[in-house]
């Protein structure tokens, strides 16, 4: 199988460890031509990719921020083959999703949108690795729901990089519950981290300050964007957010307890019944 890859960075170079160690031909392509060079001296590219072959792509994934995805996508939609599968895997779906059954209905190739759910909070090809997916969720948003030979399909040409589950959803919907459970993680995360106690925190943290401060340490140029293109859902959970925390400060300065022991256990209760 050829397979195309369009961004180098953690999660494109992780699919391309991964599609090389199980036999696939691998063709790159960066903005950063030295990251490119790295790959193919590397072993992890065979070649660039280029507007000849990728006509050659039985599979195509797009691995780039945002906006530049986007535009690389309006760019080469013309030279697509109607025989390439194009995934994307970024972090937001909605608009690109539109972009990508546009394109795909008038060129004539196959598109899904999709977002691996797997990562670390150090960036680059230098931190990819192939066995990044392993086990990971493969969250997709498919031009159609009810093919079951379409999606078995799209499950196959996904089987290299070793995902565990694949879910299909609406682009919205997606959109809505990753506002919540990865991009408010990573506000909260870098949030807290600018607490002017954080500087003198050694000796006096354990695993809790680690387990919130992970994600603290991002790619603030993808994040923004990422939060910016899901504006609207990332307000609604930071509206969310404050509340919920005025409601604890309220209850310490009223130097009321017992309604403090009742929030308190509103959210341990939470927690134990989403765990099971």
């Amino acid at each position: 199988m050829n397979v195309g890859i369009v961004g180098l960075g953690l999660i494109g170079g992780s699919f391309a460890k991964a599609y090389k160690e199980a036999g696939h031909r691998i063709l790159g392509a960066d903005t950063d031509k030295t990251i490119l060079g790295f790959t193919i001296l590397e072993g992890a590219v065979d070649a660039e990719l280029n507007d000849e072959n990728i006509k050659d792509c039985d599979l195509l994934l797009i691995t780039t921020y945002i906006h530049a995805a986007e535009e690389w996508f309006k760019a080469k939609a013309p030279v697509i083959d109607k025989h390439t599968v194009v995934i994307d895997c970024l972090g937001v779906k909605e608009n690109i999703c539109k972009i990508g059954f546009e394109l795909a209905e008038k060129y004539g190739f196959t598109y899904v949108g999709g977002h691996p759910m797997a990562g670390t909070q150090y960036a680059g090809f230098k931190h990819s690795k192939a066995t990044m997916f392993k086990g990971a969720p493969m969250v997709l948003v498919p031009p159609v729901y009810d093919d079951i030979e379409f999606l078995d399909n799209i499950k196959k040409l996904l089987e290299p990089a070793g995902f565990g589950r694949l879910s299909v959803t609406t682009a919205e919907e997606h959109d809505r519950m990753i506002a919540f459970t990865s991009q408010m993680a990573h506000i909260v995360s870098n949030a807290y981290i600018k607490s002017p106690t954080a500087g003198s925190h050694k000796g006096f943290s354990a695993g809790s300050y680690k387990d919130l401060t992970r994600v603290a340490r991002l790619n603030p140029r993808m994040w923004a964007e990422l939060f910016m293109d899901n504006r609207e859902n990332v307000i609604k959970e930071i509206d969310w957010m404050v509340g919920f925390l005025n409601e604890y400060k309220d209850a310490i300065i009223n130097d009321d307890e017992e309604r403090l022991v009742r929030i308190l256990d509103e959210g341990s209760k939470k927690k134990i019944a989403l765990d099971g």
